[in-house]
């Protein structure tokens, strides 16, 4: 069977893919050690790789990259939140899955990579099948197999018929009004401002910004040697708009520190200005080195330098 290979270092990496063959269907995925979601894409990703018997030369193959301890090879992918899965053939990528979610992990890489062995007996969702089948009419119709199982059930009419039953188990989490989606979102940003010891809020990532200010801080905490965390706005518009009311600041870039907010671009300029070692408990890179690292590689080096 086939196994997901580590790969730790830039070199390592350019030398496995450029060692396979243009047909080989190279499927990588994005971690960090501290996000809890990747330990169950690294569980979906062994049992997929399982299924797929090793060939020679190998038809597919499955990669795993720590994002935060290979910063380049990231931004060359655009990875801004882990799990992160892309999936590539003769250096063109085909798919993205952003997330851990299992059916549609093994959706993206059984299109590109063709189906393994049975991988539900092995704790993966099996895939979806459709049939088609003719009502009284002669009208053909597409019918899914989740559809299918439903029918076979009871309920029969398919799922554009079906109606819970009060038996049946909940499928999605109550909210029982506006006030508890504002609650939720304040502890997700809660958590978000802490994800690491630096974290920058910022249009578009540290490879490709999207806005002359978040540009201008990238290259000001590069400068400075401060490894940082970051999350692109642009790619969550309920991200986006909760920050401005949670920092209650209405512009971005936005910097943390500490789980502290620091201020926009201009405060950050002004704070360094003040006291030239500003971010001194944060520096985890010569000057001129600074860039995303893992909050672990972050805390140590304020550790060191306390």
């Amino acid at each position: 069977m086939s196994t997901v290979q580590d790969i730790t270092s830039e070199n390592a990496f350019t030398t496995q893919i450029s060692s396979l063959p243009p047909t080989t269907t190279i499927i990588i995925s994005f971690h960090t050690p501290w996000a809890a979601p990747c330990a169950q894409m690294s569980l979906i990703l062994k049992t997929l790789a399982s299924s797929y018997p090793p060939q020679s030369p190998p038809t597919v193959s499955f990669l795993s990259l720590d994002a935060e301890a290979l910063p380049e090879i990231s931004e060359s992918y655009d990875v801004t939140a882990v799990p992160f899965l892309v999936i590539q053939r003769d250096g063109k990528v085909l798919e993205k899955v952003s997330g851990s979610d299992a059916a549609k992990v093994r959706a993206a890489v059984e299109r590109h990579a063709g189906k393994g062995g049975n991988t539900g007996k092995v704790g993966l969702p099996p895939a979806l099948e459709v049939t088609r089948r003719e009502d009284a009419d002669g009208n053909a119709e597409q019918t899914t197999s989740a559809e299918k199982k439903g029918e076979q059930g009871g309920g029969g009419g398919g799922l554009s018929k079906y109606a819970p039953g009060p038996n049946d188990p909940k499928t999605a989490p109550e909210m029982s009004s506006t006030e508890g989606q504002k609650e939720e979102l304040e502890t997700r940003l809660k958590d978000l401002v802490k994800a690491a010891p630096v974290m920058l809020f910022m249009k578009g990532t540290p490879s490709a910004p999207q806005c002359g200010f978040s540009r201008t801080i990238v290259g000001m905490l590069r400068e400075q040697g401060v490894r940082y965390g970051f999350f692109n706005i642009l790619a969550d518009e309920e991200v986006r708009s909760g920050m401005k009311t949670f920092s209650d600041w209405p512009t971005f870039p936005q910097l943390y520190a500490g789980g502290e907010f620091v201020g926009g671009l201009d405060i950050v300029k002004e704070e360094l200005e003040n006291n030239p070692d500003f971010f001194a408990d944060y520096v985890a890179a010569p000057k001129g080195k600074g860039g995303m690292a893992a909050p672990e590689e972050q805390k140590q080096s304020a550790t060191a330098s306390a």
